[in-house]
């Protein structure tokens, strides 16, 4: 009915039948010449087929992969909790349909204790994993540091010169990797002509307009960000850091970003399948949020972390990530949820008395790690709300009551 207000189980894409039919009905096609993937609740099919609107290069798994032993819980579902802000308790299983949530995985002790999936979301779906990408960049980077091969206190220039008259000419590194860089850029999802409007049409992601004179590919685009302010006085959210990242890992291996991906996490962490990362149109890695994976290997990356790397990743570089950032450079007015939070290595720390850790990703995908639980929490999700403001009220109470009744 038009002016319906659709919430997570009359969006259900099955139900409104997107894309269904050979040919699907002209009312029910998705298409990405009018940026419809982009567009509730036309996401919550595209999300989960996003090889359909986007170019992307494979993360190649070797196929030896295993899946986590099921033990699977039937009271988990049920466990009750306040919301941030609310008056009443709801339960787990009501909150996913709140978050539009299109599949959760809880691990405790590397067990799948918990799954449950939505709409045309599955086991084998490659579901975009938006900004849980940037805390695969900021880990592998964190890799290369122990290795010597990056050093996080010379300047982005060293390794990249092209970005010398840009924003990022006067940063180090490491103000890059904890995104406090200081860059005339603003993430402002809802409006066009915001920074992140403009670094999306650099990337294709929906068509340009005909009038478009920018640039054509992600690495033209990081050139012209321009600098604002001093860097390192505050952590500020700005995607095309995580870009200047990955660019800078193709630089010193000498690799593509997705093959480094690949060798360094995907086959040795024995991920379950391929994954699909989104480029541009000379291949240029949207290393800020095109990931597109299954949600159980996504859980299988937040496993190695929470043990400590097993082997794969080294337990030094994961003490560094663990560490996090500095609470007193974080934006609290951004974030007024997340008091006491930090961001580092491009992941986000709670610095609560569990030690959580998470990597987040707009529309509600999650990888919460609880290392005093043990438990992994991974989500994909298609919140109408880009910023995960919207989903934080349930999803972090949620977390807590599941660590909670886990440790009982």
């Amino acid at each position: 009915m038009a002016g319906e207000v659709l919430d997570g189980v009359t969006s259900d894409p099955v139900r409104l039948g997107w894309m269904a039919g050979a040919p699907p009905l002209p009312e029910k096609r998705i298409l990405g010449a009018r940026a419809d993937h982009m567009r509730f609740p036309m996401i919550r099919w595209s999300y989960s087929n996003m090889r359909s609107f986007c170019p992307t290069v494979r993360v190649a798994a070797n196929g030896d992969g295993t899946p986590f032993p099921r033990a699977l819980r039937s009271d988990l579902g049920g466990v009750r909790f306040t919301p941030l802000g609310a008056d009443s308790e709801t339960t787990v299983e009501d909150s996913l349909l709140s978050a539009f949530t299109d599949g959760i995985l809880v691990l405790h002790r590397g067990e799948v204790v918990y799954e449950r999936w939505f709409g045309v979301t599955g086991p084998e779906t490659r579901h975009i994993a938006f900004s849980v990408t940037k805390s695969f960049v900021g880990t592998l980077v964190q890799m290369l540091v122990g290795e010597g091969r990056i050093d996080l206190a010379v300047p982005v220039t060293s390794v990249i010169p092209e970005l010398d008259g840009s924003g990022f000419g006067s940063a180090t590194i490491g103000q890059v990797l904890h995104m406090t860089s200081a860059l005339d850029f603003s993430e402002e999802y809802g409006n066009p002509n915001s920074g992140i409007g403009a670094y999306s049409a650099a990337l294709g992601l929906t068509p340009r307009p005909a009038s478009y004179t920018g640039p054509h590919n992600l690495w033209d685009y990081l050139t012209t960000v321009p600098g604002a302010g001093t860097h390192g006085e505050q952590f500020v959210y700005r995607t095309p850091n995580t870009d200047v990242l990955a660019w800078i890992i193709t630089r010193v291996t000498g690799q593509p970003f997705a093959e480094v991906l690949s060798e360094r996490l995907w086959q040795p962490l024995g991920m379950l399948g391929d994954a699909d990362l989104i480029v541009d149109e000379i291949g240029s890695p949207f290393a800020g949020g095109g990931l597109n994976l299954r949600l159980e290997d996504l859980a299988r990356f937040g496993e190695a972390l929470r043990l400590g790397g097993l082997g794969v990743i080294p337990a030094s570089d994961v003490e560094r990530i663990r560490q996090g950032g500095e609470p007193e450079r974080f934006n609290k007015q951004g974030y007024p949820l997340l008091g006491g939070w930090s961001y580092g290595s491009q992941w986000w720390h709670a610095h609560d008395n569990h030690g959580c850790f998470s990597a987040r990703g707009i529309h509600g995908q999650t990888l919460w790690i609880d290392p005093v639980a043990e438990m992994v929490v991974a989500r994909f999700a298609s919140h109408p709300t880009a910023a995960n403001g919207a989903n934080d009220p349930h999803s972090l109470p949620a977390w807590r009551a599941l660590a909670e009744a886990l440790m009982a």
